[in-house]
């Protein structure tokens, strides 16, 4: 089990199984909700404890944050119930290293993620996930 929490410790995330990956999104959704990228780390098993506020921020997901400090604590995936939580939640954003970065071809021009990891663009991450309706993320 690993365990989490907010910038204030109010929300506390215990989580049974931490993956060892992270992603990074630029869509424009994640950029304003973040304000910049938004990295996530997938875990399952999650329990949370504290005050949460959640937002549908789309069809398919939710987002969620400490009602007290207001830290981003995840995006939740509403068909299946997965949880992408902020990595900064965990010691050392969990052991968790860089594998993915979706919407690459949006970042910004002064951001470059350096290292060997996957790069996918907004055309291929839509053709691969037929929920994302085209410019829904923009």
């Amino acid at each position: 089990m690993t365990e989490g929490r907010c910038l204030c410790g109010a929300v506390r995330v215990r989580v049974d199984k931490l993956a060892d990956t992270i992603s990074a999104c630029h869509c424009g959704m994640c950029r304003r909700w973040s304000g910049s990228m938004m990295m996530v780390i997938e875990g399952r098993g999650v329990t949370v404890e504290g005050p949460v506020k959640t937002y549908a921020s789309s069809a398919f997901a939710e987002r969620a944050w400490c009602d007290v400090c207001g830290s981003s604590l995840w995006i939740r995936d509403l068909p299946d119930g997965a949880y992408e939580l902020m990595p900064g939640l965990f010691e050392n954003a969990g052991g968790g290293r860089l594998s993915r970065e979706v919407y690459a071809d949006c970042a910004p021009e002064g951001y470059a993620l350096a290292g060997d990891h996957h790069r996918v663009t907004a055309a291929e991450y839509e053709a691969a996930h037929q929920h994302v309706a085209a410019g829904e993320t923009a």
